[in-house]
């Protein structure tokens, strides 16, 4: 394991580790203790009673954070006519067709998040060795295959952020900045939580909210009780 660093050292020194936090009261320690000199990004990571093996025990989707996450994410939009249209009016910051596949085949890959209009997945479906394992290709059940393209790019724009459980059962995000307000940052905890929650498969047994932690971006993690999740 690598030798913390001090400022790292004497952020875990001010962490009860025995014991559980409400959110809240973690949120606002992770605030007080991030290290870095830079705004660092507030993460959650929570570890779900899911066997990932199972098919019918995925938990994927998306949600849009009441007060975004602090950084602006670059949008690319496979459309034509007037939906391509659509999603530069709406601030999409990559707009194309046959010429972005065959961009992104030539190495381009100067977006973080992909959508596309339903008649056009069997062209972007070319992409799927390059942009699957990066989690960027387009996928109706995060609503970025969509018609509603306005919709799609503003929501992006505004916050919306995807979430996955990995191959472990759990799924990390981003809630925000260490320069939020607590309560801000307590809110997007919360609808986050919520998405979690109701994302349950039918199929999972036992606890389903088995861990949550709280960290910046350079700082140890704080936990908080998972049997009260929203707090």
């Amino acid at each position: 394991m690598p030798k913390r660093g001090k400022k790292y050292r004497e952020a875990l020194a001010k962490i009860d580790r025995e014991n559980y936090y409400e959110p809240r009261d973690a949120l606002q320690l992770v605030k007080e203790i991030a290290p870095a000199k830079f705004d660092e990004s507030v993460e959650v990571a929570v570890r779900l009673g899911i066997d990932t093996r199972h098919a019918d025990q995925q938990v994927r989707g998306a949600v849009v954070l009441p007060h975004g996450t602090g950084k602006t994410r670059k949008v690319l939009v496979f459309a034509k006519g007037d939906k391509a249209q659509e999603a530069v009016e709406a601030g999409a910051d990559y707009v194309g067709a046959e010429d972005l596949v065959q961009k992104i085949q030539e190495g381009w890959l100067d977006f973080e998040v992909a959508v596309a209009t339903p008649d056009v997945m069997s062209m972007v479906g070319r992409l799927g060795r390059l942009l699957g394992p990066r989690g960027l290709m387009p996928n109706p059940k995060t609503g970025t295959v969509t018609f509603d393209i306005a919709r799609a790019v503003k929501e992006i724009k505004a916050g919306k952020i995807e979430y996955r459980a990995d191959k472990t059962g759990i799924v990390h995000a981003p809630i925000g900045k260490v320069s939020f307000p607590v309560e801000a940052l307590q809110e997007n905890y919360s609808t986050l939580m919520d998405a979690l929650i109701k994302a349950k498969p039918a199929a999972a047994r036992g606890q389903y909210i088995k861990s949550i932690t709280v960290c910046s971006t350079m700082g140890p993690g704080v936990k908080i009780n998972p049997l009260k999740p929203l707090g």
